[in-house]
């Protein structure tokens, strides 16, 4: 990762921020029963266009949609299709933007009306570990500052953290160094530093960590089959601490 060298190319990333936070707002007051995952993604572009910005992952490696949607036990990658979400679903949204050549991605999952209270508190959970995650995204810090933190949260209300998908720096590409595990060690890892930006995504969940990828060669899963849930921002490291672009 390359940290930005003006105060210029900030505006910009924030801007990519704005308008992703914007899309993702939207969506999520779209998402209903009934609804098909083909249609989130056709609204998804819509709304990214009309904010003058492109759609990050369509045609990236080939992924052929706007917006990841992952259900269930669908960990991340789903990829949009006629499915219709059903009463007590969860779905993941995940979902990049490039304006002007900078970079933003951010992911959310909902639950679709009633859904069991482990299910709610899996969701309740990562949303927090990624919410503690970016409290130590901080200059002279170590990355693996952000993972520990992460992953300690996670574990204590007894869920488990995915090891095969990670976070990774952003800005003028989509996926950039470092990458940005969810578990690990803290005080280990490269030093972080004013000017990086960083895109920290929890993905925990409620059986073991293991995934699995489907035949598409896309969406991963857990392997038993439990429920899963995704939660992300893009953070800038600035002097005065964290700066959520995506919110």
């Amino acid at each position: 990762m390359i940290p930005l060298k003006s105060e210029k190319e900030l505006q910009i990333l924030e801007r990519s921020g704005k308008i992703l936070g914007f899309v993702m707002r939207e969506l999520e007051g779209k998402i209903k029963v009934g609804i098909r995952t083909r249609e989130i993604d056709a609204l998804a572009e819509e709304l990214v266009r009309a904010k003058g910005a492109l759609p990050a992952f369509k045609g990236y490696k080939g992924f052929p949609a706007t917006v990841c949607t992952s259900v269930n036990e669908e960990i991340v990658h789903g990829i949009p299709s006629d499915r219709i979400l059903a009463e007590g679903d969860i779905i993941g949204l995940d979902l990049g933007v490039n304006y002007q050549g900078y970079f933003s991605d951010a992911a959310i999952t909902l639950a679709l009306g009633k859904v069991p209270a482990k299910v709610k508190k899996l969701i309740e959970v990562t949303r927090i570990a990624l919410a503690e995650g970016i409290k130590e995204a901080q200059a002279g810090n170590h990355l693996l500052d952000i993972s520990a933190r992460i992953q300690k949260y996670a574990e204590a209300n007894h869920f488990s953290v995915v090891r095969q998908f990670v976070g990774h720096g952003i800005g003028l590409s989509l996926h950039e160094e470092p990458e940005i595990p969810n578990f690990g060690q803290a005080g280990h890892g490269p030093l972080l530093k004013e000017g990086m930006v960083l895109a920290i995504e929890p993905m925990i969940n409620m059986g073991g960590w293991e995934a699995e990828i489907l035949d598409n060669g896309w969406t991963a899963v857990t392997k038993d089959r439990s429920p899963s849930a995704h939660f992300e921002h893009t953070v800038a490291i600035t002097a005065k601490g964290p700066k959520i672009l995506t919110k």
